[in-house]
């Protein structure tokens, strides 16, 4: 079921921003067609990764990666919101949390089961914190390549426009983080006042 969602989801934004494109390269808006091509190409990840491999799919996830794309591009680039200076500090917060939760699902896949009765929920709370952080790094970096090597206009305030989508960034993960760091600190507890009979 995961599976049909996911497929059915990414076609939807997937077959928007082809009308998008269509519809702006007809009028001639370069940027907002690009945009669109931009969103075609994201959209299309959970889409080809749901056609071509076996992945169980987090839903949650998915929906949240979804979402992001339509606040980022459609709403962010098209529509101009980033004029409004708050709605990149928003996005930015936003895809700290997500790729928090992000974490917390990878962690969750690689570690063994059996390792979760006795790990520290430290480790959860730094490990979903870093994983959250070094994904808001990796953005930033990849804003200041595209400045560098292709004229774009990424990083619109520069320094302080990098320092405060970073803070943003960070300030998402830490509140998924903290959460984290809860949510297993109560399962430890049940854990121990409720021994598994194995």
């Amino acid at each position: 079921m995961n599976r049909k969602l996911v497929l059915l989801l990414s076609f939807l934004y997937v077959a928007f921003m082809a009308f998008l494109f269509f519809h702006y390269r007809s009028n001639e808006e370069s940027f907002k067609s690009t945009v669109a091509i931009g969103g075609m190409v994201c959209g299309a990840v959970p889409l080809l990764l749901a056609l071509f491999t076996k992945l169980h799919f987090n839903l949650p996830i998915v929906i949240s990666y979804l979402l992001f794309l339509v606040g980022s591009q459609y709403f962010g680039s098209i529509l101009g919101w980033y004029g409004l200076g708050w709605w990149d500090t928003f996005m930015h917060f936003l895809s700290g949390a997500i790729l928090a939760f992000a974490g917390i699902a990878l962690y969750e896949r690689l570690v063994h089961r059996d390792a979760e009765v006795e790990i520290s929920p430290w480790i959860i709370f730094l490990f979903t914190l870093s994983f959250a952080a070094f994904g808001g790094v990796l953005w930033e970096i990849y804003e200041f390549s595209s400045d560098q090597f292709f004229n774009m206009t990424l990083q619109g305030g520069g320094n302080d426009d990098t320092m405060i989508d970073l803070i943003s960034d960070t300030g998402g993960g830490l509140i998924i983080a903290l959460w984290a760091g809860v949510r297993t600190k109560i399962k430890l507890k049940k854990n121990h006042q409720y021994p598994q009979i194995s």
